[in-house]
């Protein structure tokens, strides 16, 4: 147990400097967000480029990993969205930012860093390539277009899809994918400095990403939203890992560093845009309050989740 403390400490640690620096007023909101836009701008992309540029392409693109992990998120996905619409009469715009919090981890801000600490930088940047690629071009676009959809009583849907792929193709991470594709595909190595500078910023997502999301947690409120938080915080936590693993579980041959590292990123909290893109459909308090929750509940189930992956031999010997 100690061992696996060892490990996630530090990464909870930083997530706490944030917090204290946001709430000492070492550093304003505005700053906060400067450095949240130098990890999503340049960190992340850098990060993904060197994951796709260092390692061989049949390496990289993992059919079993993206089908089982994808399965899963949207297993969970039209769950919620059962559980919202059927059994609980909410409005679409609502149900479908539940079903966003549930099945869409915090890849980059959590994700990576923790799969980082625990398997090592290379395989966490495939994996987080590979999260990408699920996160950005699935989950929250149908998210986002059922949520649109919800809000114009139906009328525009192909307007709102139309609107939500424009604003991902303008997405600097999946710019970072593009072109890092495009350069392990023609298997073109980058000039010797450009390459050193790609390094440097990769090297700086794990730290800077947990440092904001420290920053973030500071003042949300949870008060009067417990059930709605809950019912999210789970699913995400909880639901989200476990059917993963179901389908994980469903595929020949499963290589145990492909299950661990998806179980690691599906236990991560909620995006940390969460509370942007719920504000926009009126559920900017629970969005807010399920992220504070989430992220902090996550030290306990990210601690538990790598005690019964090391106890299952699923992690490599450190």
């Amino acid at each position: 147990m100690f061992e696996i403390l060892s490990i996630t400490t530090p990464i909870f640690l930083l997530i706490g400097a944030g917090y204290l620096a946001m709430g000492t007023r070492l550093i304003n909101r505005e700053q906060m967000q400067g450095v949240a836009t130098f990890v999503l701008y340049f960190a992340l992309p850098a990060l993904v480029i060197r994951a796709l540029t260092q390692n061989p392409l049949d390496e990289v693109f993992q059919p079993h990993y993206l089908l089982a992990y994808g399965l899963g998120s949207l297993a969970v996905f039209a769950f919620a969205l059962l559980l919202t619409l059927a059994l609980q009469r909410k409005p679409l715009s609502e149900g479908a930012i539940h079903a966003l919090g549930m099945a869409a981890s915090n890849s980059g801000f959590v994700g990576y860093p923790v799969a980082a600490m625990v398997l090592g930088t290379s395989p966490a940047a495939v994996f987080l390539a590979l999260n990408m690629l699920i996160e950005n071009l699935l989950i929250i676009p149908a998210a986002l277009i059922l949520a649109e959809a919800g809000r114009q009583s139906g009328a525009g849907i192909v307007t709102a899809a139309r609107k939500t792929f424009v604003r991902l193709a303008r997405n600097p991470i999946l710019i970072g994918l593009a072109l890092g594709l495009l350069l392990a595909v023609t298997e073109t190595a980058p000039p010797r400095p450009l390459a050193q500078v790609v390094d440097m910023l990769a090297n700086a997502a794990g730290p800077a990403a947990l440092f904001v999301i420290g920053g973030t947690l500071f003042g949300l409120q949870v008060r009067g939203m417990l059930g709605d938080v809950g019912q999210i915080v789970g699913g995400k936590l909880i639901l989200h890992p476990l059917a993963v693993l179901g389908f994980f579980l469903l595929m020949p041959q499963t290589d145990p560093m492909l299950l661990a590292g998806a179980l690691l990123f599906a236990c991560a909290p909620m995006i940390s845009v969460y509370p942007l893109l719920g504000q926009r459909y009126g559920m900017a308090g629970v969005s807010a309050a399920a992220l504070m929750v989430g992220t902090l509940a996550a030290f306990v189930t990210l601690n538990l989740a790598i005690g019964l992956m090391n106890s299952y031999g699923l992690l490599p010997t450190r």
